[in-house]
């Protein structure tokens, strides 16, 4: 099984910004975090991090492509923001789970609408970085499940 992790905009600064929202763990710590975890449950895992929306993109059309059995993304902002990010998830056959960190329905009205959530398998929220795991949890469940 082989994942592609996929973090937003901002998400580089983790444990620097918004801590009360955010936790105070860095990219880097959770992405070891997954990687332990990962190998743990015979998942390569592939972490990215980009505050580019197209380079986001191209990374979601790869994972198409390459057959990845799926993607977990936090997209940020562009959560709320890109329907190029809805539109490039609607456009390949892997399953993409949706995760935040935070609860994002209780937070700012604007973040409460996602343009990509109509087009994932499902949406993780509010559970720290633990939603990650859950994430990965989930995409194992569906491949067992077929």
């Amino acid at each position: 099984m082989r994942v592609l992790v996929l973090n937003g905009p901002n998400l580089n600064r983790l444990g620097k910004r918004e801590k009360e929202a955010y936790g105070t763990f860095t990219l880097e710590e959770l992405e070891q975090d997954l990687v332990e975890f990962s190998y743990h449950h015979h998942i390569e895992l592939i972490c990215r991090q980009s505050n580019h929306e197209g380079e986001l993109i191209d990374w979601i059309h790869g994972a198409g492509d390459e057959g990845l059995s799926g993607i977990v993304l936090n997209a940020g902002a562009y959560t709320h923001t890109s329907i190029a990010i809805r539109d490039a998830i609607a456009a390949i056959e892997v399953p993409v789970i949706e995760v935040h960190i935070s609860n994002v329905h209780k937070r700012e009205e604007f973040r409460h609408h996602s343009y990509i959530s109509p087009v994932t398998i499902g949406q993780i929220v509010g559970f720290g970085q633990d939603v990650y795991k859950l994430a990965l949890q989930a995409l194992i469940l569906k491949q067992e499940r077929g």
